[in-house]
């Protein structure tokens, strides 16, 4: 759990960094999207390496792959609710991480154990 914490506080950030930036002179939703894409790449080889010390293979990737594809529908729409809701741009994804997140580690720690 503490593995999976760091991993996924560091691939938040590199997400939000990302996303804080662009939303500036792109649209939000592509904005998150890029900055959803990055972390994806980063989050998985050290969710693989790190977190669950196992190789990275085709067979966990595309399951991780469709664990996230869960998780990015998820945040796209909790993004457009909150930002509906009158919530900042900066500010918006912030929420939507809060309930992500937990979500997410069930979905990629099944892909990983159970695969």
């Amino acid at each position: 759990m503490v593995r999976f914490a760091l991993v996924g506080v560091v691939a938040t950030a590199v997400h939000y960094i990302i996303y804080w930036l662009l939303q500036h002179v792109i649209n939000v939703n592509v904005a998150f999207t890029i900055g959803y894409l990055l972390s994806f790449l980063l989050n998985y080889y050290l969710s693989a390496r790190f977190t669950f010390k196992e190789k990275t293979s085709a067979k966990n990737g595309a399951g991780f792959a469709m664990a996230h594809t869960v998780n990015y529908l998820l945040q796209m729409g909790l993004l457009n609710l909150f930002l509906w809701m009158g919530v900042s741009k900066s500010l918006a994804p912030i929420p939507v991480y809060c309930i992500a997140v937990p979500v997410n580690f069930i979905l990629v720690r099944t892909v990983f154990k159970k695969l």
